[in-house]
This record gives structure tokens, C-alpha cells and sequence, in this order.
């Protein structure tokens, strides 16, 4: 049986931490303790990206947890414009480095297009969940 949780956040830097915070809270709630790290550093890099680049002022973004048998997906879905780019960079760059980490963290990795606005998701492999 497939769960799901979603909560909305107001465009402010607060709100990374509360995306984080809503993350963690779900997967203890879905005893996936082993997938808090590496979802809580995406879903941080993800609504910092659609701050930055994609929530327009007096907006929102959503943050979606997805648990099937096999996989849990994260996505942070904005109204903004634009598309996000992995980019190489060299060693000594700092930013832009965000997506192409938690793409290689997470076992997929991809953006829907809507008619405003856009989702980026990743998906993490996780083990079915034990029999009720």
C-alpha cells in the first residue's frame, strides 16, 4: 500500500529547516531511519534551489514524500519558471555543486514540467515494508 505525505512552506529561508524537520518526521514515522541523512541533505539542497530560483515572492513550495514497496520519492515542487541544470564544475568551484550531488546520493533523479511551475524529485531504493 502506497503512503504519502506532503506540507506546504512559505518562501523563507526558515523553511529549509522545516522542510528537513517534515522529512525526518516522516521516514521515523516510517521506521526508514536509514534514509534520514541522505533525503534530509537532498530535501535541503532541493528547497534551497526553489528559493533561490524558483518560488516567486508571496508564494509557496511544496515538499512530497512517496513510499511505494520498492522506493521512496522526494519532491519539491515551485510555480517558478526555469529549469534545473546539473553543471561540471572544476575542483576548486563551490557553488552549483547542490544537484549534481544529490543526484548521485539519491537512485533517480528528474524535474516534471506543469503548466506553471515545475517538480524536481529524486527516488531512493528502500526495502518493502514488513506485513501488518
Amino acid at each position: 500500500m502506497p503512503l504519502s505525505q506532503q506540507r506546504r512552506f512559505p518562501r523563507r529561508r526558515t523553511s529549509v529547516g522545516a522542510s528537513r524537520d517534515f522529512v525526518t518526521g516522516v521516514l521515523v514515522e516510517w521506521e526508514l531511519h536509514f534514509l534520514i541523512e541522505d533525503i534530509a541533505l537532498c530535501v535541503s539542497e532541493l528547497t534551497t534551489n526553489a528559493l533561490l530560483h524558483g518560488v516567486p515572492p508571496g508564494r509557496e513550495f511544496c515538499v512530497g514524500l512517496h513510499r511505494s514497496e520498492e522506493s521512496v520519492r522526494l519532491e519539491v515542487r515551485d510555480s517558478g519558471p526555469g529549469q534545473p541544470v546539473l553543471r561540471y564544475h572544476d575542483h576548486e568551484a563551490c557553488p552549483g555543486r547542490g544537484l549534481r550531488i544529490v543526484s548521485e546520493l539519491a537512485d533517480g533523479f528528474g524535474v516534471d514540467d506543469h503548466v506553471v511551475g515545475k517538480t524536481v524529485w529524486l527516488t531512493f531504493k528502500a526495502p518493502a515494508p514488513p506485513p501488518t
